[in-house]
């Protein structure tokens, strides 16, 4: 019998994005932590309280898991940053891109300078692609 497709998150917001890279850099931590994590190099200090409130909300939403056997209890990506990422992107390259992954290649690299690094990877990627596509 199939596994029904695992439902994902809805997409994060700003915020939520913020304290998910938190969680991605330094792992699971209590409110404390995120809070501490988060306000570092910030000009505008977030409080205990709005930090709680978003996990909660993020919680409720699918974007965090939280481990309540534990005080104080435990905050987690639910999805890796590479997921979210893949998410975020998909949903970009749908709306702002008629599912175009080569008009999205093309616009990212003509706004910005790209390194020959980059560009060999990219090349190589799309090198990649095409023998799988024949």
């Amino acid at each position: 019998m199939r596994r029904a497709k695992e439902r994902l998150p809805p997409r994060p917001t700003d915020v939520e994005l913020a304290i998910l890279s938190v969680l991605w850099r330094h792992g699971p931590g209590s409110v404390r932590e995120v809070l501490n994590r988060y306000n570092e190099g910030r000009a505008g200090a977030a409080g205990y309280t709005t930090i709680l409130k978003m996990l909660q909300i993020m919680s409720d939403k699918g974007l965090v898991e939280r481990d309540d056997s534990r005080r104080p209890q435990v905050y987690s990506a639910r999805l890796s940053e590479e997921q979210t990422q893949q998410q975020l992107l998909s949903n970009l390259l749908d709306k702002a891109f008629g599912g175009s992954a080569k008009k999205l290649v093309l616009q990212a690299l003509a706004g910005r300078e790209a390194s020959e690094k980059e560009l060999s990877q990219i090349e190589s990627i799309l090198d990649r692609l095409e023998g799988s596509a024949e």
